[in-house]
């Protein structure tokens, strides 16, 4: 691997880190009614970069990466719409969480790919990833994603919820 694709790649895997950890962040917020600007902005941002950013590695053919950076690219546009245009309103409030939810989850399923990929535990487990261990783990983050999703559009339903002034 050449030096820049190297740093290339580095970079690509931090900004892809803080898109899961600030998503993280988001995801709480959500469960427990809560708007956190700070860190939906960077959610936002860096999950938009990462998707975009893994486009420009080198490759050959269509690849399953390429499909799940098109489907983040499709539904990161419509939740920063439903935020930042639509303000949240109405219909828009749970159209955000479903659609930011997505994408977090996106990048979380990229994560445990790429874990499989790279940490030799993993891979003796599932050396082409299509073995039960790894269909276990992505189907559980699944489950644990589309339960996550529920309650937080349940929870952060109402006009009522918060903005948290300590996230600003």
């Amino acid at each position: 691997m050449s030096t820049g694709l190297r740093i290339f790649t580095i970079a690509h895997v931090i900004i892809s880190l803080v898109g899961i950890a600030s998503g993280l962040a988001v995801a709480y917020g959500l469960l427990n009614a809560k708007r956190l600007n700070s860190p939906t902005a960077t959610f936002l941002i860096s999950t938009v970069a990462t998707s975009v950013t893994g486009f420009f590695f080198p490759f050959h053919g269509f690849t399953p990466a390429h499909a799940t950076g098109i489907v983040s690219l499709l539904v990161l546009p419509v939740a920063i719409y439903a935020l930042y245009g639509r303000h949240l309103a109405g219909h828009w409030r749970w159209i955000y969480v479903v659609t930011a939810m997505t994408a977090l989850y996106l990048n979380v399923f990229v994560l445990i790919v790429q874990l499989f990929l790279k940490v030799p535990a993993l891979k003796a487990l599932a050396p082409n990833q299509n073995e039960p261990p790894f269909a276990a783990s992505q189907g559980i983050v699944l489950l644990l994603f589309v339960v996550l999703t529920i309650l937080a559009a349940i929870r952060f339903r109402t006009e009522a919820s918060t903005l948290d002034p300590s996230s600003t």
